[in-house]
């Protein structure tokens, strides 16, 4: 195990809620990051973001913890949900809201 997988595997153990994505949530980097910010904030979720831009072993690190190709990363309580595309699909069709409930993670009523 790197240390960079240890570090990964900790965030997402120790974090209901996190999101690898380029930039903050403060200031996304990307469209993508951006959309799937945007879907948290709107949802009220608690959440940490992890700016994969700032340290370059994350970003490949994350791509090779999940084997999933592309940022941003969502995770919730340790599993992987998936990137925007799936992330906004779920938010649209309700699936995301039942996720986040189903794992006792509060979310702001619509």
């Amino acid at each position: 195990m790197s240390a960079i997988h240890d570090f990964i595997d900790s965030e997402i153990r120790n974090n209901d809620v996190v999101l690898f994505m380029k930039g903050t949530p403060q200031f996304p980097q990307c469209g993508f990051s951006g959309q799937v910010v945007q879907i948290l904030d709107y949802l009220g979720v608690n959440y940490k973001g992890i700016n994969v831009l700032a340290d370059g072993e994350i970003r490949q690190g994350i791509k090779d913890y999940s084997s999933w190709p592309t940022i941003p990363q969502l995770y919730v309580k340790g599993e992987f949900i998936g990137g925007c595309d799936i992330v906004r699909e779920m938010f649209q069709n309700g699936e995301l809201q039942a996720q986040f409930e189903e794992q006792g993670i509060a979310v702001r009523a619509a």
